[in-house]
Order: structure tokens, then sequence, then C-alpha cells
């Protein structure tokens, strides 16, 4: 990946001592069924969901606590937080450089629990995903991790890179955060059946091979895929990787239970940055995409 121009260090919009330490950061917040209790609704009403995906930090924190509650008024259902991380190898170009944007900006996994929490005292009541790599979990305490984002307010738990017998041993399942798994297109059956199994919350059906990004066509394989998935468990399936317009959108929201976009996001950020226009532009772009999905 090459090196972007280095940006300012942002403002902290919390102060050091609110930081979280000693594991404990707030009374719990969590209401671990917010997940749960969605999917539950929206199956009664035979709605679909929008999960819309971040760097949490990019290009700064603050940036971020204002785009979550424009992207919840612009439709998105559920949000995912993606941990910024120096070696994110399931990632396209577009988020590895939303990754270093929010590193450079001074972003770390204890902030990203500080923001959740202060998203929450502010009212914030979608279902938040963290989604990340295992090292930063790792680096933090696996224990205390868990700890720390359920009494921050996080409902989900998306690991990238940790086979799903390490994270039965390193994570395992029970706890108030929902395991969320990814399959890919190329995952054996009985791979799938074992992978859904130990899931929680829902399934992330990534839509193709390679890592994310966006595309110009769904793959001709997702019906059947999504089909499969769907005999296979009773979570909802949700599908990503490479959903960028209202088309693609309702195409998906009309096999699956939800929608997952992502990089089209983060590449806006890019464009955007700290301009007073970022918000404007991106509630603009996601508001056809979500009514596209709610309406399939």
């Amino acid at each position: 990946m090459g090196h972007s121009k280095r940006l300012p260090r942002a403002k902290p919009i919390f102060p050091r001592e609110a930081w979280p330490i000693s594991g404990t950061i707030l009374p719990k917040m969590s209401s671990p069924q917010r997940i749960d209790d969605l999917f539950a609704r929206f199956k009664k009403e035979k709605r679909k969901a929008l999960v819309a995906y971040l760097v949490a930090g990019d290009p700064d924190l603050a940036t971020t606590a204002r785009l979550v509650p424009a992207l919840v008024d612009a439709g998105a259902d559920i949000i995912e937080l993606g941990i910024p991380f120096s070696d994110p190898l399931a990632d396209g170009i577009v988020n590895q450089l939303g990754c270093q944007r929010a590193i450079e900006s001074g972003t770390t996994l204890p902030k990203v629990l500080q923001l959740i929490a202060q998203l929450r005292k502010e009212k914030c009541q979608v279902p938040l995903v963290l989604f990340t790599y295992y090292n930063p979990v790792f680096a933090y305490g696996r224990e205390k991790f868990e700890s720390d984002a359920v009494q921050a307010g996080a409902d989900g738990l998306l690991l990238l890179d940790l086979p799903p017998e390490e994270a039965a041993r390193d994570l395992p399942p029970g706890g108030d955060l929902r395991r969320i798994v990814l399959v890919a297109p190329t995952t054996p059956e009985a791979r799938v059946r074992s992978l859904v199994s130990a899931a929680s919350g829902f399934v992330y059906y990534v839509s193709r091979e390679g890592v994310t990004g966006m595309q110009q066509s769904l793959p001709t394989t997702l019906g059947e895929k999504v089909s499969f998935l769907k005999k296979s468990t009773s979570l909802p399936v949700c599908v990503g990787f490479g959903i960028s317009t209202p088309e693609q959108a309702g195409q998906v929201a009309s096999l699956a239970d939800g929608v997952v976009v992502g990089s089209a996001i983060v590449d806006r950020i890019a464009k955007l940055g700290r301009s007073p226009q970022l918000i404007p532009e991106i509630t603009a772009f996601l508001r056809p995409i979500a009514q596209a999905v709610h309406s399939a």
C-alpha cells in the first residue's frame, strides 16, 4: 500500500482522562438484544436492513461522531465501525487508506470504545458492530476487550482474520457481544454449516472472492449461495463487499435479509475529508440506497 499525505492530528473529542483505563469506562449501557430485536421486527414487517460501514476515526473521531447519526438519519439500520489496523489484509485500497488516515489521526481501540459510549449517551439506539482484525483485540486483552465493549454499548463483533476454532477458544461464544461470522463464496458447504452453528446476530456473506471494494456488477451465483445459507441457519443473512448503487442494493435485498455498504462510503470520506460537504454528500448518497433496500 502506498503512503498518503500525513493529515494534521485531530483534536480529541474526549478528554484524555475519559479514555477507558483499567478495564472500566462507564456503567454498563449495552442492550445485547439490539441486533436480534431489529431483525425480529424487520421479519414481521417484511423489511430488509441496511448495514453501513465506516472506519472509526477516518478522518478523525470527531467526524465519525457526526457521521454515525447522519448515516442513521439517511436510513442505515446497523452501523459497522471498523477498528483501524496497520495491516488490513482483507480490505482493498479504499479501506486500507481509511485505516491509515484513522491511525494517523490518533485513533486507537480504547478511543473507539469511548466513542461508542458517547454515541449511546447521545441516544444512538441502532445496533453497533465492531469490525476488526484480531491483533488489536489481542493487544487490548481478550476478556478486558469484551467487557469494555459491552459496557461501552457495542452489540456485535466481526473478527476478520481469526479462524472460528481459535475464536471459540480465545473469545468463546455466549457473551453479550453477538458473534457475526463471515462466509465466502468459496467456503465448502460442510464448513458453512460449522461456521453458522457458532454464529449469533447475523451471518455476513461476502458476495465475491477477494478484498473489499466497489464493483460494477453482482456475481451470477449470488442467489444460489444466499439460498443455501438461509437453509443452513435461522440467523439473518446480510450480503456485502462491492455494493455501491441503489440498483445493486435492491437486487441483493430481494435475496438476503440485509445489505452492507462500506467501501463506497469510505471512498467519499477520502475525497471530502473534513469538508463541510461531507455529511450532506454522504447522506445524499446513502438515502436512495436505503430506500431501495427498505422497499425490496
